[in-house]
């Protein structure tokens, strides 16, 4: 899928580098390319403590700043391998992104590596570019979190927006706390959950999952053998219930399926149908065997309960598959993004430095039409 540097090619004035920087991976690219150059962790070693640190894990602003001079050091000269000075990147962020983190990541490009010009673009309204559609409803299911906002006519519908933390890193957090038990000798890593949940761990359907724990439960699945230093016997019960936490309501009685619904009941009524019709999941843990399975029978199930019964009058849910794999399909969208000339979206290193700020698009201060008119009483 991913392609070495036999292509590396100079760089034109016109290209732009594409930055997708995500709470566990970091997609690199080119402008008009079909896939990334390659995946990388986000990730750095620590000149002071010399300990491998996750980029989002920092403790001040000035933290932050040195991991991200030396993840983006190693971004640029070790894996995009070109010179950041006067170069045009576009980085994709989500709407929920800290003003702390923005603000920090455009001074250290700016300032730091100089590059001549960058584009903050909207995670979700990225990859409604790759469908032939301009309305979608974005459900992005990552590392930390899982966020949603829907898309109207190329227009977020920023009152509508849901976020919950729920993502891989509650999936992971129930398999350490599964394998200790079974293996309470084993050296569990990070590392080795994620490779286990891939490989290993499946969304199991919404019928067995309603039998899980009661008197009529179904046999669980086979357990399978994990080769390692020393092999791991993953249970199959552990392996069927890694996703449930994703389903399973909290006490506000919220999930990832009930997201979707009360996206839609606070969206308008002419934009509900539409909305509900074009769903595209994106996110690494989408990827997970029988999660879209999974989601359109709870959201189906949840529409006959008497939450949802009397307010949404929707009998269909479809699904759109982008022309890319779910964990990069964002960093797609921004590589179109990228082909187009829109100085506009863009803060030139010049406006930067004049003003050492980076406009907010969700805010109407920043989005004011230069030939509005003012009333005066």
């Amino acid at each position: 899928m991913l392609r070495g540097y036999e292509g590396v090619r100079f760089l034109s004035d016109k290209q732009m580098v594409i930055f997708d920087i995500g709470s566990a991976y970091t997609k690199y690219g080119y402008a008009g390319e079909a896939t990334p150059r390659g995946i990388i962790k986000t990730e750095v070693i620590c000149s002071e403590t010399k300990q491998l640190r996750k980029l989002y894990d920092y403790k001040d602003t000035d933290d932050l700043y040195q991991l991200l001079v030396e993840f983006l050091h190693c971004l640029f000269f070790r894996y995009v391998v070109i010179t950041p000075k006067d170069a045009r990147i576009v980085v994709l962020e989500s709407l929920l992104t800290p003003s702390q983190f923005r603000d920090t990541l455009a001074k250290v490009l700016f300032r730091h590596f100089e590059i001549g010009s960058l584009m903050l673009l909207s995670v979700h309204l990225a990859t409604v570019s790759t469908l032939g559609t301009n309305t979608a409803l974005v459900l992005d299911v990552g590392y930390k979190e899982a966020t949603l906002i829907p898309i109207y006519e190329g227009v977020p519908i920023l009152k509508a927006w849901q976020a919950l933390p729920l993502a891989s890193q509650a999936v992971h957090e129930y398999l350490i706390k599964s394998l200790k038990e079974t293996s309470p000798n084993m050296n569990i890593t990070e590392k080795l959950v994620e490779d286990i949940k891939v490989r290993t761990c499946f969304v199991t359907t919404l019928e067995r999952s309603i039998k899980l724990g009661t008197e009529n439960a179904p046999s669980p699945p086979p357990a399978v053998v994990y080769p390692g230093v020393k092999n791991i016997t993953i249970p199959g019960e552990v392996r069927e219930k890694a996703f449930e936490v994703l389903w399973e309501r909290d006490n506000d009685n919220l999930s990832i399926p009930t997201m979707i619904l009360d996206a839609i009941l606070k969206c308008p009524i002419d934009t509900r149908r539409p909305l509900a019709e074009n769903i595209i999941l994106i996110g690494g843990t989408t990827m997970s065997k029988g999660f879209a399975s999974r989601l359109k029978s709870e959201l189906l199930t949840l529409l006959k309960s008497n939450l949802y019964s009397d307010k949404l009058k929707i009998q269909v849910f479809k699904f759109h598959t982008a022309p890319s794999k779910p964990n990069y399909t964002a960093w797609l969208g921004g590589a179109i993004f990228g082909t187009i000339d829109l100085p506009l979206r863009c803060v030139s290193k010049e406006n930067y430095l004049k003003s050492n700020r980076v406009p907010d698009w969700t805010s109407l201060v920043d989005n004011q039409r230069v030939d509005s008119v003012t009333c005066e009483m």
